[in-house]
């Protein structure tokens, strides 16, 4: 977002953060030096549905009725990266048991810290940018459970199977190789299977395996995972609990299930493309990915020199209330969210010059967020004399991120 100077008086301002460090996993991008090329150039990054997820010739089918099938076959979804699992302290036999999301959550947020140059308990007590490990929490946007669930939930089946196959007449021992068949298909249950589903070891495991001391959680807020974990994060840094964060969002699970989810909703586009405040917008294409920063008080940022990529004013919050159905945005809610983080931030909307939107592509849900940006600008003083403000979101271009969306 882009923001002239002029400033309000605000009833209740936030701590200003600075951005210090940046790690980001998205599609086409290993990195946020190649996904921000990929963001200023324009370059599409929705495509088919690769063989390391689904087979759509299993799943698809036009119709969105079709019971057990998607109509879609097309999301943003993650280029696979080299991760060498000894870096971070991990015994290979126990990557199968350990969920994406936390594999590459180590990836992301070493690449964040790195970039924002954190040095931990230094003995050289003139290095001002020296911070404690104590001081210095991971938390994260992450829904519900993670992807490994669906697999080895999937295994839970075989009493069903050996049922189905003896009252199809089929006889014991073959109905048992058959079982045992399709169990193979699936990932094994076995000793750190239990941690290695959990949403809440995302952020677990970055603080055990980078040795963090502080605050580490997952916040499940749905698509606003990742800014639900940012508020907490600032909290945490206003209350001085902490003096480093290292927060935002992690979602990898763009498998057949997630896609299933979204199709009987329905709300993914027919035609495979996101086209976020476009007439034309028929629904949302799935994304996958990570993107975390590491955020400082901004006082604490200038005082040790760092790089800051950007100055976090404000953070507006708030809940629709009582609706026509529970996952319907509200116009209403989101105005007074809106209201919130400009009055937070002691900025006028009518200084902005460039929203980021949440634009998921949707009918519903773009016409809702049109409708209050429309209306806090409107009420802002801005003279309406003219285009002033750019709208988009990144959707159009890596999907639907889900927990990361932020």
């Amino acid at each position: 977002m882009s923001l002239k100077s002029e400033i309000r008086n605000p009833k209740s301002e936030m701590v200003p953060l600075a951005i210090v460090g940046i790690g980001c996993l998205f599609p086409k991008a290993g990195g946020a030096g190649a996904y921000w090329a990929n963001i200023k150039h324009g370059v599409d990054c929705i495509g088919e549905v690769p063989p390391t997820h689904w087979n759509p010739a299993d799943y698809f089918d036009a119709d969105p009725k079709s019971p057990d099938r998607t109509y879609a076959r097309r999301g943003g979804f993650l280029t696979p990266i080299d991760f060498n699992p000894l870096e971070f302290g991990i015994a290979p036999r126990d990557l199968e048991a350990t969920d994406t999301s936390q594999l590459l959550g180590l990836v992301a947020a070493k690449q964040a810290l790195t970039d924002a140059g954190i040095v931990f308990d230094s003995s050289d007590n003139g290095n001002r940018k020296s911070v404690s490990r104590s001081k210095t929490s991971v938390i994260l946007g992450v829904t519900g459970t993670l992807e490994l669930v669906i697999p080895l939930g999937a295994r839970l089946g075989h009493p069903q199977w050996r049922q189905a196959l003896k009252d199809s007449g089929v006889a014991d021992d073959v109905a048992q190789d058959v079982v045992d068949r399709i169990g193979e298909s699936y990932v094994p249950w076995q000793e750190n299977s239990f941690p290695g589903l959990l949403g809440n070891v995302v952020a677990g495991r970055i603080a055990n395996r980078l040795d963090l001391h502080g605050t580490n959680c997952v916040v499940d807020a749905a698509c606003a995972s990742s800014l639900s974990a940012l508020h907490l994060a600032a909290m945490e840094l206003a209350t001085g609990k902490a003096d480093v964060v290292v927060t935002g969002g992690a979602d990898t699970f763009n498998d057949i299930f997630m896609f299933m989810c979204f199709s009987k909703t329905p709300a993914l586009s027919k035609s495979g493309e996101s086209r976020p405040f476009d007439a034309n917008g028929d629904g949302t294409a799935l994304g996958e990915g990570l993107g975390m920063v590491v955020l400082k008080r901004l006082a604490d940022a200038e005082a040790a020199g760092d790089t800051i990529y950007a100055v976090l004013k404000g953070i507006g919050t708030s809940s629709d209330g009582k609706g026509n159905a529970i996952y319907a945005p509200s116009a209403e809610g989101q105005t007074r969210c809106l209201n919130d983080a400009y009055e937070r931030a002691g900025v006028s909307p009518g200084t902005v010059e460039l929203v980021e939107a949440h634009g998921t592509g949707t009918k519903v849900g773009d016409a809702a967020e049109a409708s209050a940006l429309t209306d806090v600008f409107r009420r802002s003083g801005h003279a309406l004399d003219g285009p002033w403000c750019a709208l988009g979101s990144v959707k159009s271009q890596i999907g639907h991120t889900k927990a990361a969306a932020g």
